[in-house]
């Protein structure tokens, strides 16, 4: 499975280069099934011409592969004239949405990306560890490292003082091998999670930069990994609301003092397009019309035919989502927020890296 996260780059960068409506983006819990006749009749009596055989061709290759892949929540993303799918399939629900565009649709998955923080846990003791990244609801495991420690002296043949010596020296070099498996993986939200003493051990050998993006530290047995991803999954939660509540806080200032803050969909898409935004928020499930000229890469709010730049069609868009891709291309945080301040003078706010 490919996670959210990691797919929003590749996602963001595509379109159809003819301004044709050719990308099915399909979000789908795997059980409404009528959602899918129902929207997909309505589409065929909208399409025509090239875009209807695309459509066609293209909704017969996902529903083939759902029938392959049943009972996930899916997030498909295809086109057969463009020759390119990619399907993820998430643990935790999405709303059932199909969408037809001359781009992949995001928006959901950049909402679950949000939701889900990326994080990585490293459960350890002194001779067994286990690497986890965590990302848009699911578990993975990135490494699974062992040692063979001693653990007991036995009289005899060895004093008491080197056997220490020797276990010492054994559980140092296992550490400094998840140390450096850690450092493949990781950089920062990372939980470092076992029973004893170890874990703190650990943290000291880190490198200064990871030991910084260490968050907590969890007391738990070995073999109780289900109620150690329930209590990390609350921790990064709980960190989650502290950052969006800082984040909301600082536009809040900067909005009083006229200073580093833009809101509204015309004054946040241009601070957009200029890479002004260092962090974007959205108001959560909003859509709002715009259109965009894919020769010139024009882009505003409302509707429009022809661009007024190139006199070539534009195509009509969800200009919110636009906003949110622009965003991602330009390595700006993007949070989604039920805020009512937002709401009012929203419903996309930024915080800017400049003027």
């Amino acid at each position: 499975m490919k996670t959210c996260d990691k797919s929003l780059p590749g996602l963001i960068e595509i379109y159809d280069k003819d301004n044709l409506k050719t990308f099915v983006s399909l979000y789908f819990d795997g059980k409404d099934e009528h959602f899918i006749q129902h929207r997909e009749k309505v589409i065929q009596h909208i399409l025509k011409y090239d875009e209807l055989k695309n459509f066609l061709k293209t909704i017969n290759e996902i529903k083939t592969y759902l029938k392959k892949n049943k009972g996930s929540n899916h997030a498909i993303f295809a086109s057969d004239k463009n020759n390119f799918f990619k399907a993820i399939t998430f643990p935790v629900n999405v709303k059932n949405s199909l969408v037809v565009d001359v781009s992949p649709y995001i928006h959901q998955i950049a909402e679950l990306a949000d939701e889900w923080q990326v994080y990585t846990l490293v459960l350890l003791n002194s001779n067994h560890a286990k690497i986890f990244s965590f990302s848009c609801g699911e578990l993975n495991t990135e490494k699974d490292l062992s040692a063979d420690i001693m653990n007991k002296h036995k009289k005899g043949g060895m004093s008491q003082a080197r056997f220490q010596r020797l276990r010492k020296g054994n559980i140092h070099t296992f550490l400094t091998e998840i140390v450096e498996a850690l450092q493949k993986i990781a950089r920062d939200n990372i939980l470092l999670a076992g029973p004893g003493e170890t874990k703190k051990h650990f943290r000291d050998m880190l490198p200064i930069m990871l030991q910084k993006g260490v968050i907590a530290e969890v007391n738990v047995d070995m073999d109780d990994e289900y109620g150690l991803f329930n209590e990390t999954h609350e921790i990064m939660k709980e960190k989650g609301k502290q950052e969006h509540q800082r984040l909301l806080e600082l536009i809040r200032i900067e909005i009083l003092k006229n200073g580093l803050a833009v809101y509204g969909l015309k004054n946040t898409l241009t601070a957009v397009k200029n890479g002004q935004v260092e962090a974007l928020l959205v108001e959560k499930d909003v859509k709002q019309k715009g259109w965009i000229c894919e020769r010139c890469q024009l882009i505003e709010e409302g509707i429009l035919s022809i661009c007024p730049a190139c006199g070539k069609k534009t195509s009509e868009v969800d200009i919110v989502e636009e906003i949110v891709k622009i965003a991602e291309r330009t390595d700006a945080i993007v949070e989604f927020s039920q805020d009512d301040n937002l709401k009012k003078i929203g419903p996309v706010v930024g915080l800017l890296r400049f003027k």
